[in-house]
């Protein structure tokens, strides 16, 4: 049995930000940790004192967390980027809101006594000696401490305090790894041991000024009475005096922020929920019929039915069943549909299981279709503008350089850019149709099939192009179109200029994808200049969606059995590999700039793109990914590959990448692929070996790593592994929260005593459907509800198991 803790957070916007700039303005980002570890970064929104972001992000971690804090920054181009403020959520505060915290929350200002990091390796006993005892304290290590000095360490050394007693370690210069190995010794005075709290403290030397605080631990002088001595890591804790901004004058974030901790029990247990989500899919009954996929739709509130859709989908994708299972929600919903105009127009469960299929499948064939055309859009900065009340004629002038210009200049100006850029997206997408994975092709045949059924009359004959250009176009392209930050089209938001040339852009990609039927009728009629060039596009679109879904997979027996295949390449980009040839050459030159391809079997990497020469290194060699400390080689988001040969031998390759967001993703993708890996190691060294490790000072470069490896911290997105145990549990608990409900709905049938409401007659045949449904629901929520208490079951004992596992000792190390 393992456990599951998964941290989601999305950074909205902020309000009220103090100007740091000579402008009077700011340019705001935010900085998230968790504990220790940098885990992201927002895009810089320049000029803003009221910014928005939109970013969202969900964080695996293996052993859970305690601190998550966003640091709001002003990034100045000279010198430092300046704090603006902080908001730190401890997890116990998190995790007290069961739905999430959705919330503005003023930002408190940095103190440094507060910004503390890092464990410390302690042994701590109590020994009698004649009439006197004495507190003995082993001061093994200590690892990750913040760097408090500007070549990014620190001078560390201890203090342990105990009423008026005190004893110091030793000083070791220049690492936030220590290795002190020495024993500190407090004689008490009889009657000293009664109570109160050894605190032991980590600061900073500093030869000028006073030392800076690095952290704390303080343990209960009554736990030091047991035997064997207390031993183990030891969490570092801030000082504890932080003063909190009052009034928001620091400006405050709009924060989304969820935490979902499962115990995820072993596969056998879930099987008989799993066994009952597929029966539906691989044996189809009516339409009409009360399923258990139907019952799960009844009781999933709306704010839970993207992420329970994007868990069903996996769920189907890990059996091969995606394409039968989307088909049956497909089915249902065209069945139920009476007005074409309204198909998949709601969020119903067809509509954004679908839509997180295609982000699951599709990703990588989007990136390769639309990034050309944005990186373009991004580069040329072009000033674009149709509405006559939004053109601005100073902006406006770079476009000629005959002085001032007319608004009718800028206007055409305006629509030559936008056909360009317009004709270049709809020239990638229908040319496309050999990239398409086929899985999205034959999802997109089914679809047409049922569409066609369900709508055979002639003034209907849209209806099955529109079914999939929906999709296609108005919840897959045009929505990356917009905001190609958060299909990571781009590392950073668009500038104000370039936004509104992809808002423009999205709004007629979107029509193209309503093939025109539209245009004329809305409210923003000076997108007209566009309409000719948007009906020209419709026939070639139809003729795109036609050979799209001309795939050869009518036979059931191949159409039920469809394998998600993941792409060869998860993740590939340019990054600057160090060239190992040793330490004389461990300087900026020698990170060569290599383009690095990672598949699920190998990380291989060239000169170029286009180089017939790749080196490799199999995955299945990766024991460890892991960032490196920026002491190590004086670089920042430098991260450390550790192979292990088939002869035992370590070997470690660095690479740089460009910014934070770049090193997470990296790390994140490679973690993923290599993480049921054999030989994973437990620890690895954060920094460089130059004669010693620039980290512990170590001089042996084998010498066992001074920190913990992150093999299982990853960032959760599209190209996510499938974990069936871990989609089950989150299907079982989100029945388990409506189990109340289904017991209410299908309980015993209700008696009347006539004293009710009228009733409208029915007809003896509608009746006898409608009991025949009824008695159908009311047996499959008996066995779903069965399934729910054996699972329930199983997880309390194990819970049990746990507290009396844990109730006989104290949980005070790491």
């Amino acid at each position: 049995m393992a456990k599951n803790t998964s941290l989601y957070f999305r950074i909205v916007e902020g309000r009220n930000l103090p100007a740091k700039d000579v402008s009077g303005t700011s340019d705001p980002y935010c900085v998230v940790r968790v504990d220790n570890e940098v885990v992201a970064r927002t895009a810089t929104v320049w000029k803003n004192l009221n910014p928005f972001w939109g970013e969202e992000f969900t964080l695996h971690l293996p052993t859970g967390f305690h601190v998550l804090s966003f640091y709001v920054m002003d990034e100045d181009t000279i010198g430092h980027d300046d704090v603006i403020g902080k908001i730190s959520l401890t997890k116990e505060v998190i995790a007290a809101q069961s739905k999430g915290l959705d919330s503005w929350l003023n930002l408190t200002r940095v103190d440094p006594d507060e910004e503390v990091q890092g464990e410390i390796h302690l042994e701590l006993e109590l020994q009698q000696e004649d009439q006197h005892t004495c507190l003995r304290c082993h001061v093994i290590q200590a690892r990750d401490l913040a760097p408090r000095d500007i070549s990014g360490t620190s001078d560390p050394f201890t203090r342990i305090l105990y009423n008026n007693h005190s004893a110091e370690t030793s000083i070791i210069k220049k690492t936030r790894f220590p290795h002190w190995g020495e024993t500190l010794h407090l004689r008490l005075e009889q009657g000293e041991e009664e109570g109160g709290c050894v605190t032991l403290e980590v600061w900073d030397w500093d030869m000028v000024g006073k030392n800076d605080f690095l952290g704390k631990v303080e343990i209960p002088l009554a736990c030091l009475r047991r035997t064997p001595p207390l031993q183990g890591w030891f969490r570092l804790l801030p000082l504890g005096n932080t003063e909190h901004d009052a009034g928001g004058r620091l400006g405050a974030l709009r924060l989304k922020v969820r935490l979902a901790e499962e115990r995820i029990l072993p596969s056998v247990y879930y099987q008989p929920l799993i066994d009952l989500l597929l029966e539906p899919v691989v044996s189809p009954a009516q339409v009409e019929d009360p399923t258990p996929l139907t019952l799960l739709e009844e009781v999933t509130t709306v704010e839970s039915r993207q992420d329970v859709a994007m868990t069903l989908v996996k769920i189907y994708l890990g059996q091969g069943l995606v394409v039968p299972f989307l088909d049956y929600l497909n089915t249902r919903e065209v069945h139920h549909t009476t007005d074409p105009n309204t198909l998949f127009r709601s969020n119903s469960f067809a509509s954004k299981a679908m839509e997180q299929f295609m982000k699951a499948v599709g990703m990588l064939y989007l990136h390769e279709v639309l990034r050309p055309v944005i990186n373009r859009i991004f580069e040329e900065k072009k000033y674009v503008e149709l509405d006559p009340c939004k053109i601005d004629l100073n902006r406006s002038r770079r476009i000629s350089f005959k002085g001032a210009v007319s608004e009718a200049e800028v206007r055409e100006s305006s629509v030559g850019l936008l056909q360009g850029y317009l004709s270049s997206i709809m020239d990638a997408i229908v040319g496309s149709e050999p990239h398409c994975p086929l899985v999205m092709r034959v999802v997109f045949k089914q679809l047409h099939k049922r569409v066609e059924e369900q709508f055979p009359q002639s003034q209907h004959q849209d209806v099955k192009y529109l079914s999939i250009s929906g999709f296609f176009f108005l919840r897959f392209f045009a929505p990356a179109i917009l905001t190609p930050k958060l299909f990571h089209l781009r590392d950073h938001h668009a500038d104000t200029r370039t936004s509104r040339t992809l808002l423009l852009l999205a709004k007629a990609v979107q029509s193209v994808g309503n093939l025109g039927l539209q245009l004329g009728h809305g409210k923003e009629q000076w997108m007209a200049p566009l309409h000719p060039m948007i009906f020209s596009s419709v026939a070639s679109v139809k003729d795109f969606l036609d050979k799209l879904i001309d795939v050869d997979h009518d036979n059931p027996e191949v159409s039920q059995r469809v394998m998600f295949l993941p792409c060869v390449t998860v993740k590939e980009g340019f990054l600057h590999k160090h060239k190992p040839e040793g330490p004389q050459l461990l300087k900026r030159f020698a990170f060569k700039k290599r383009y690095f391809w990672l598949s699920s079997e190998t990380l291989s990497y060239a000169k170029t793109p286009d180089w017939q020469v790749r080196s490799s290194i199999p995955v299945q060699c990766v024991c460890a990914v892991e960032r490196v400390d920026d002491n190590g080689f004086q670089l920042q988001n430098v991260m450390q590959v550790l192979t292990q040969d088939s002869e035992g031998h370590t070997h470690t390759m660095y690479l740089q990448c460009k910014n934070v967001n770049e090193l997470n993703q990296w790390l994140s993708a490679i973690r993923k692929v290599s993480i049921y890996n054999e030989h994973l190691l437990p620890s690895f060294h954060p920094g460089a070996h130059r004669t010693k490790w620039t980290c512990c000072l170590q001089t042996d470069r084998t010498a066992v790593g001074c920190s913990r490896t992150h093999s299982a911290v990853t960032l959760g997105d599209w190209s996510d592994p499938l974990d069936p145990d871990a989609e089950a549990q989150t299907i079982y608990k989100q029945l388990l929260q409506g189990s109340d409900k289904l017991r209410k709905h299908y309980g015993q049938p209700e008696e009347t005593d006539g004293a009710g409401e009228e009733e409208k007659p029915v007809s003896s045949e509608t009746s006898d459907v409608l009991k025949g449904a009824a008695q159908r629901g009311r047996a499959v929520a008996v066995r779903l509800l069965d399934v729910l208490v054996d699972l329930e079951r199983v997880h309390s004992t194990y819970q049990q198991r746990e507290q009396e596992d844990t109730s006989s000792s104290l949980i005070l190390p790491l």
